[in-house]
């Protein structure tokens, strides 16, 4: 797909395109290609599907912002959600700035956030069809400028503007693991986070702490549960050398320098899962002394208790039974007490919990979590259920 394909979907015949192809239940299948192509050049029919597809998947990303936006792959499968994204431009907005050059702008989610925000916006892209993309998303509420981000920026990026950066970390052949190949540079991004600007810097939430530089606070965001992101943060009131979970909608947990150290004991009457972003951002302890808890191990994101504490940061399971961890005997025990629903829950076993469900052949009304982990005894099965949670 290029820009000139992407431009025809803005047409008259372009917009009835991607009408029809959205009326067709499988926009990738055999006969939505040839009902289409009987209405339409091959060209626009195959823009119109590809389009219909990707609303379709933007879907549980973007709710209803999706049936109006354009997607590439590579774009959707990077942008920001929609509250993710206002929670960088609320960044910005509490720092004081009124202009945000987003360096890397994909499709322009985070954009968009921005100029919801109240700032003022100059999005940089380097690929033109995905330049493209921003510019329909965003209309005329924004500054699209095709060109390399790295050489704009000193241009761009003044005295007083902030800085938001979401390097590319796919290529066609797939996703990037390394930092050093990353679009820009990592050299580049790393000059951005200086203690004399706000700037803003997206990545994936496996970030290891080492890398992340001296001058930013690392903010490792959760979104109903799903670690998203770490985002590197320098200037306003970001902490350099921080290390901060937030837990969106409306928690955030700042994890202390000197963090607690907390023993380790057997399982007692409650288990803790830590959320993921508490977990990489280092503050399974912090948790764990909210609890007054202790580890199942000294290396697994297990925590256990004797009371029932309810905090946002982790779920609770309230322990039917603790059991060696022995397939035929936890089969044995699923089977007598009739649990037909079971959810499987590992830390430091090695086993597929899909598979494992299969050899259980479970049966029954009942419903239960199993959570098997490793500990200093050995490894257990933890037939446990579910604390539901404080409104």
């Amino acid at each position: 797909m290029d820009a000139d394909a992407v431009a025809l979907l803005t047409t008259g015949q372009g917009r009835a395109a991607l009408d029809l192809a959205m009326e067709q239940s499988d926009p990738g299948g055999l006969a939505a290609a040839q009902r289409l192509r009987s209405v339409f050049p091959a060209a626009l029919a195959g823009v119109a599907l590809t389009q219909a597809e990707l609303r379709r998947r933007a879907v549980p990303k973007f709710g209803d912002r999706a049936t109006g936006w354009f997607y590439t792959r590579d774009g959707l499968e990077q942008a920001t959600r929609p509250e993710v994204a206002a929670h960088h431009a609320q960044r910005f907005r509490a720092a004081g700035v009124t202009r945000v050059v987003d360096l890397g702008c994909g499709i322009g989610s985070d954009a968009w956030s921005f100029v919801e925000a109240g700032l003022e916006v100059v999005a940089v892209e380097i690929d033109p069809v995905t330049a493209e993309i921003a510019r329909l998303n965003l209309g005329d509420r924004a500054r699209v400028v095709v060109g390399d981000a790295q050489q704009l920026a000193a241009e761009l990026v003044t005295p007083g503007v902030g800085v938001f950066c979401d390097p590319a970390r796919r290529t066609s052949s797939g996703r990037l693991w390394r930092v050093e190949d990353f679009t820009p540079p990592w050299s580049f991004v790393e000059g951005l986070l200086r203690p004399d600007r706000l700037a803003g810097v997206k990545l994936g939430p496996a970030l290891p702490h080492s890398l992340v530089p001296d001058a930013a606070e690392a903010e490792w965001i959760s979104h109903h549960g799903d670690t998203v992101e770490v985002g590197l943060w320098s200037g306003g009131d970001s902490r350099p050398g921080g290390r901060v979970a937030t837990l969106l909608p409306g928690s955030r947990l700042v994890v202390p320098a000197a963090r607690p150290e907390l023993g380790v004991a057997p399982v007692g009457a409650f288990v803790y899962e830590p959320d993921g972003a508490v977990i990489r951002a280092g503050g399974v302890t912090t948790v764990g002394e909210l609890v007054g808890g202790a580890l199942l191990d000294p290396q697994i994101a297990y925590l256990t208790s004797d009371v029932l504490v309810h905090t946002p940061y982790a779920v609770a399971f309230e322990v039917v039974q603790v059991l060696p961890y022995k397939e035929k005997g936890l089969r044995r025990w699923l089977h007598e007490h009739a649990m037909g629903t079971v959810e499987i829950k590992k830390r430091g076993v090695d086993v597929d919990p899909a598979q494992l469900r299969r050899r259980l052949s479970l049966r029954g009304t009942g419903a239960c979590t199993v959570i098997l982990t490793r500990t200093p005894r050995g490894a257990v099965a933890i037939v446990a259920r579910r604390v539901p949670t404080r409104s």
